[in-house]
């Protein structure tokens, strides 16, 4: 019968037929190999590979300050101040808005208008009766060590004419000021005691960000109140010196200067500071690290003040553009803007326009980690400075000074000559020109050129008239005709760094140029 007149159910059936002989062969085929072929001796079957899973994150309950507390407490003091005043003076003891205006202009926070004080309001001490003394602020403290070492924050006692210290069992000591370091806001006092209890200090490289911590202190003079949050971050740049401790644990007018503690038992910071733009906290606190706390306490023990070593530059941070005009690899070390005269530095060969990328070893990964290094070098000792200078690396030795206030050099006077200008420099927005013998006695350079006037790209690149360019593109600008060379070798229209000098200070700028 031909194919054509099978029945419909004779097809179906066909069409199986054909289909189960086929996959009959296939699985033939898998397990025996191709029809025909000589079966090998063993067949391997291959075991499914298990699904590898990480780990479940153990979830625990929130944790019991309790034993903390107990631990911790005894060793937290309250610290109140006292000032001496003329009688008839308005306010008799700080108000609790007294306090906080303290507070704002403390920490730099704009004052509610309805807290400001009339002008003609009268002043502490522009009474004329017999002096008195009156309450003049509240902080916290924590308790070094057994006979009366006590630790706090520098403005807590910032001012004041005496510092009672009082227990967590309300005995209260008359303290002597050992020493007091503004700019670490760190401060030592000492009050006439025996076999007191102590904190146990904290690794603070052991603290994680994400830790719970605890804080106890005076909040608006509530004596051994206690918080508690987690670590919210490290290394946070809000001071000149120290990468403080940011967590969100609750901190107020008064807890400034007890300790921050982590769930060992243990101090690994002092609370110090909050961000806020009410007063009042908002989620946002800082803690003095307490490795730097005990070297600046140390310090103040042994001579009642603090020794940093100093260089004598002025830098600046390493932006991605920056970094990738003068050539360097990394967007680090910091950018020396200005060498002091007769300062450490400029004795040992740094100069303006160089990136410090590593002092003493250690590596500058932001420029705020220089001053921090160099403030903790001895001063009189050498140290090792590796630079980034047109375009290559190098080592310098550099005596480290003492500490002082930075002086800010003074620009000299320059003459106005007549403007004189390079077409090469058109795109830039400059006029420049050369510089004579004399000038370049004057405004103490060995090469460059004057800038006559700055538009365009240049004026927002932040250059001026009377600066001097002496270094363009990781090249040296001695006269214009090196700086016409830098100009043509310019690659289209890709930004330009510029090295200017005004007067004693140097910086870089980056200029855009404009289009052809």
């Amino acid at each position: 019968m031909p194919r054509s007149t099978l029945p419909q159910s004779l097809k179906r059936y066909a069409l199986f037929g054909t289909v189960a002989v086929g996959v009959a062969a296939v699985l033939w085929s898998v397990n025996h190999g191709p029809v025909g072929a000589q079966t090998p001796a063993v067949a391997t079957p291959v075991a499914p590979q298990p699904i590898v899973q990480s780990a479940p994150v153990e979830v625990r309950g929130l944790p019991d300050f309790t034993v903390l507390v107990d631990q911790v407490g005894p060793s937290v003091v309250n610290i109140r101040t006292v000032e001496r005043v003329r009688q008839g003076t308005p306010q008799q003891g700080l108000t609790p808005d007294e306090q906080m205006l303290e507070f704002f202009r403390r920490f730099g926070i704009p004052v509610p208008p309805g807290m400001v004080p009339p002008r003609n309001a009268p002043r502490p001490g522009q009474g004329q009766g017999p002096e008195i003394e009156r309450q003049r602020g509240v902080g916290s403290g924590f308790i070094l060590s057994a006979d009366g070492f006590i630790m706090t924050n520098a403005h807590v006692i910032e001012g004041a004419d005496q510092v009672i210290v009082t227990m967590p069992d309300q005995r209260e000591f008359t303290a002597q000021v050992v020493g007091s370091d503004r700019r670490t806001d760190v401060a030592v006092v000492k009050i006439d005691a025996r076999d007191l209890p102590v904190v146990r200090i904290g690794d603070i490289n052991r603290l994680r960000v994400g830790e719970w911590v605890m804080a106890i202190g005076s909040p608006f003079g509530l004596a051994n109140t206690v918080t508690a949050g987690i670590v919210s971050a490290k290394q946070r740049d809000t001071g000149d010196f120290l990468p403080f401790i940011q967590t969100d644990v609750a901190i107020n007018p008064g807890n400034s200067g007890g300790p921050l503690i982590n769930m060992r038992g243990e101090v690994v910071g002092i609370n110090s500071q909050i961000y806020s733009r009410s007063g009042g906290f908002q989620g946002i606190s800082f803690a003095i690290p307490i490795d730097e706390a005990v070297r600046i306490s140390d310090q103040l023990r042994a001579t009642g003040t603090v020794t940093r070593g100093r260089i004598g530059v002025a830098i600046d941070a390493i932006t991605r553009e920056l970094a990738d005009s003068m050539g360097l690899p990394r967007t680090e070390g910091a950018l020396v803007r200005g060498v002091e005269n007769n300062s450490p530095a400029a004795q040992g060969g740094l100069q303006p326009g160089d990136v410090i990328l590593s002092f003493n070893g250690t590596r500058i990964v932001k420029s705020a980690d220089l001053p921090r290094v160099v403030a903790n070098t001895a001063p009189g000792s050498r140290a090792v400075v590796r630079v980034w200078r047109q375009g290559a690396e190098r080592e310098l030795t550099v005596t480290v000074g003492t500490f002082e206030d930075e002086r800010v050099a003074q620009a000299p006077s320059a003459p106005k000559p007549e403007p004189q200008s390079s077409k090469a420099s058109e795109r830039l927005g400059l006029a420049v020109r050369e510089l004579s013998a004399a000038e370049k006695r004057g405004l103490r350079v060995e090469s460059g050129v004057f800038v006559v006037q700055a538009q365009g790209p240049a004026a927002q690149a932040g250059l001026r008239e009377e600066d001097v360019i002496v270094g363009m593109g990781n090249r040296p600008i001695n006269n214009l005709r090196d700086f016409e060379a830098a100009v043509s070798a310019m690659a289209g229209d890709r930004p330009v760094s510029v090295l200017i000098r005004r007067g004693d200070w140097a910086q870089y700028a980056l200029i855009r140029p404009q289009r052809r």
